[in-house]
């Protein structure tokens, strides 16, 4: 069976799963958030290199006047996915999530981006958002594109968190990667799949296989000894996509690097696990800077804003 076949038998997988999953996911939210202090997002608009680009936005003041944080969703998806731990950022820190083109409610571009494309165009979504530096989160593919982004872009990188840093180099292979996705996916909590359904969805089968290439053919592992700015490497304990060695060894091929564990969560602690995310990630953020750096976006193109809970 080839990679596009294998991968819709598994989108087709994940959309029955998401819709008996629905129900469920109005109560998971309100155990999610239980007792959280939560900020609130907004949508804007950009216009990058003639396109549009969407991102959500945190509103109001901030506990800490740091850089900017920006979250780079993974494979498929879109800023949706960041949401949870947007919002339980947001109180601290100005919180940015983008969609990148092709995804979400960006613009899709004719051709299907590759790894370092998809850098470049968060460089110059960062031009257009007003952003000089930032310091960033990524799930998945997106620590492929911010390991990318660290050495094309270094300037503007003040720090990376790496989630669940993909691909495993000693699992390499389509059949791999999908047996893994599928094995992991009874650890997340819903409406994971939901989100992640849909968003395949908008994003389409012929761009999903390609960026799916496109990761599997990334070496990060010969990119990470390059990174010097402070990098974090968080695993959850249940993920099994990226192995307890690989991201041991991820952080020792980081010069600057360290490794946060967090018990009981799997690939997507930024959906599924947001408040032990951000307990886990907030001190390494605050400390990566060394100087306040109070840098807001443009009004840029911000056609009806969407508030987020």
């Amino acid at each position: 069976m080839g990679v596009q076949r294998k991968v819709a038998a598994v989108a087709a997988g994940v959309a029955t799963f998401a819709a008996l999953n629905w129900v469920a996911a109005q109560a998971s939210r309100r155990q999610r958030y239980a007792g959280a202090r939560l900020g609130r997002l907004e949508s804007r608009w950009y216009r990058v290199h003639g396109l549009r680009m969407h991102a959500l936005a945190s509103t109001g003041r901030p506990r800490w006047r740091e850089a900017p944080v920006v979250l780079v969703h993974g494979l498929g998806v879109s800023s949706r996915y960041m949401v949870p731990v947007a919002r339980h950022l947001a109180p601290d820190l100005q919180v940015f999530a983008p969609d990148l083109p092709g995804f979400g409610l960006s613009d899709k571009p004719g051709t299907v981006l590759t790894i370092r494309q998809l850098a470049d165009a968060l460089a110059a979504w960062m031009n257009a958002a007003g952003l000089e530096r930032a310091m960033f989160i990524g799930n998945s593919l997106g620590c492929e594109i911010l390991a990318e982004l660290a050495l094309r872009h270094p300037e503007r990188v003040v720090s990376l968190v790496l989630q669940g840093p993909t691909p495993e180099p000693a699992a390499r292979t389509a059949s791999q990667q999908i047996w893994r996705y599928i094995v992991t996916g009874q650890y997340e909590r819903s409406p994971l799949s939901w989100v992640s359904a849909s968003d395949y969805m908008i994003c389409g089968v012929r761009r999903f296989v390609r960026t799916f290439r496109y990761m599997l053919e990334d070496r990060i592992e010969d990119k990470l000894p390059k990174v010097r700015h402070p990098c974090l490497v968080v695993r959850g304990t249940r993920d099994r996509i990226v192995s307890q060695e690989w991201a041991e060894e991820a952080a020792r091929l980081l010069p600057n690097g360290r490794l946060s564990i967090v018990p009981g969560a799997a690939h997507a602690i930024n959906f599924s696990y947001p408040r032990e995310f951000r307990r886990a990630i907030l001190p390494f953020l605050v400390d990566s800077t060394s100087r306040p750096a109070a840098m807001t976006a443009a009004p840029a193109m911000r056609e009806g804003v969407l508030h987020q809970g």
